[in-house]
């Protein structure tokens, strides 16, 4: 497995793409946070908080994450190497999670500099250091495990064709569908108890717990029931 994943983060930053892709995440997330004027901008709030990166975030990550995960898969089978692989004494589960393992930890690599902001934040506050830490830590942890259902997602969708940018689009909209889609559902229903389960389905309710700074265990067990269920269907896929 280790193997796997030191092959996955050595091709990854053998060339441009991954430098790219963890350079325009950030230099989105800098410039709504200090440039661009807006909601999210954290100077025109006049408040000490990030709570802008917290709301960017989950919507860069439907791009990032797929974008890191198009070709886990998909390119193993275009060049030619997939054969290759699977005839290493190496088990399809064990592909599957150094390969996933190399897609989650290219993606906190892209989200370790934002915590420039979080000090940034505070050496500007008036007092220094009025920041309402918890929510911060809260909702960064947060997007850890939204990085990790994603990753999965993403490596899900590159086992199902050998065409990065049919794997990419997939992504997206599996990502985009358990992120906000159950969000769609709940317009189409008044009950009480079906609302209540569509929400409890979807990652945006999850997410938005840990933002107010509450590590729920129900929160953590949501998140990693739906990466392993997405990791188990990825190597039931190249199984088959």
């Amino acid at each position: 497995m280790f193997s796997v994943l030191k092959k996955e983060l050595r091709t990854f930053f053998s060339n441009a793409t991954g430098y790219i892709v963890i350079g325009i995440f950030l230099s989105l997330t800098g410039l709504f946070l200090w440039v661009i004027p807006g909601e999210y901008n954290i100077l025109d709030a006049g408040y000490a908080n990030v709570d802008g990166l917290f709301y960017l975030a989950p919507w860069l990550f439907l791009f990032l994450c797929p974008a890191v995960t198009m070709r886990l898969f998909a390119e193993e089978k275009q060049t030619g190497t997939w054969e290759l692989l699977i005839t290493k004494p190496i088990s399809k589960t064990q592909i599957v999670l150094g390969k996933y393992l190399a897609g989650w930890m290219v993606v906190a690599l892209a989200l370790f500099p934002t915590l420039l902001y979080y000090f940034s934040v505070a050496y500007l506050a008036e007092p220094v250091g009025n920041v309402d830490s918890g929510a911060f830590w809260g909702s960064f942890i947060g997007l850890f495990f939204l990085a990790a259902v994603y990753v999965a997602i993403g490596t899900f969708a590159s086992s199902l064709s050998n065409n990065q940018i049919v794997s990419f689009v997939v992504a997206v909209v599996l990502s985009f569908f358990f992120y906000y889609g159950f969000e769609v559902l709940i317009s189409f229903f008044t009950s009480g108890q079906s609302i209540q389960l569509l929400e409890t389905l979807g990652i945006h309710a999850h997410y938005k717990s840990m933002s107010r700074g509450v590590i729920d265990s129900r929160d953590l067990l949501y998140f990693v029931v739906l990466s392993v269920g997405f990791l188990s269907a990825t190597v039931w896929r190249i199984r088959k």
